[in-house]
């Protein structure tokens, strides 16, 4: 198996040369503290422009990161006072990596084991509330997964443990180009 994750470096960088809000990932400290609550939480923070993604600096994992010191300039999905118009801010697509993607045999919905933090899964869970607060209808955001093709496991591999907060996937994305699940054309297999 792989250690490594699709780059997301084309995909960032089209979409801001099309104009799109591209936001990433930035984890911090959970502003809410309680039992069973985790310490620390992921939010999505909006780029301001190619510029803006090309002066990241690469964290301890080699992923270009948010300067924490910006943040409070920066618009959030979970932002608060100090994030200009967080509190409508919502998702329409989420990319997400993984460790092991596959397909659940009885629904073909693609799920996805991540590296046992939960930062996705806790953050597409606030998402939701946050677009039923909002009025918007379910599904808030397509969610897809990238994956290296060895990562996609096959029936005879075993299968993705899923807990209770796990989303499945509207797809997955493969390196080769292939698309399994259920937004995969017709005529190929999930």
């Amino acid at each position: 198996m792989p250690t490594g994750e699709i780059q997301t470096d084309a995909i960032v960088r089209d979409a801001l040369a099309a104009g799109k809000e591209v936001f990433i990932p930035y984890l911090h400290k959970n502003p809410v503290e309680g039992p069973g609550l985790p310490a620390r939480v992921m939010d999505m923070v909006r780029l301001r422009d190619l510029a803006d993604y090309e002066s990241l600096q690469p964290d301890k994992w080699g992923i270009p990161s948010i300067d924490p010191a910006s943040v409070p300039a920066r618009q959030r999905v979970f932002g608060g006072p100090d994030a200009p118009h967080s509190d409508s801010t919502l998702l329409d697509l989420v990319l997400m990596p993984g460790v092991a993607f596959d397909a659940d045999p009885d629904s073909g919905a693609i799920r996805r084991l991540g590296h046992g933090k939960g930062f996705y899964d806790y953050f597409l869970f606030r998402h939701r509330l946050k677009a039923g607060s909002l009025g918007r209808q379910e599904p808030p955001a397509l969610l897809l997964g990238l994956a290296l093709s060895e990562q996609f496991l096959s029936p005879s591999e075993g299968a993705v443990p899923v807990g209770p907060l796990d989303q499945p996937l509207d797809g997955l994305i493969l390196g080769n180009g292939e698309i399994k699940g259920p937004l995969a054309p017709a005529n190929k297999t999930a």
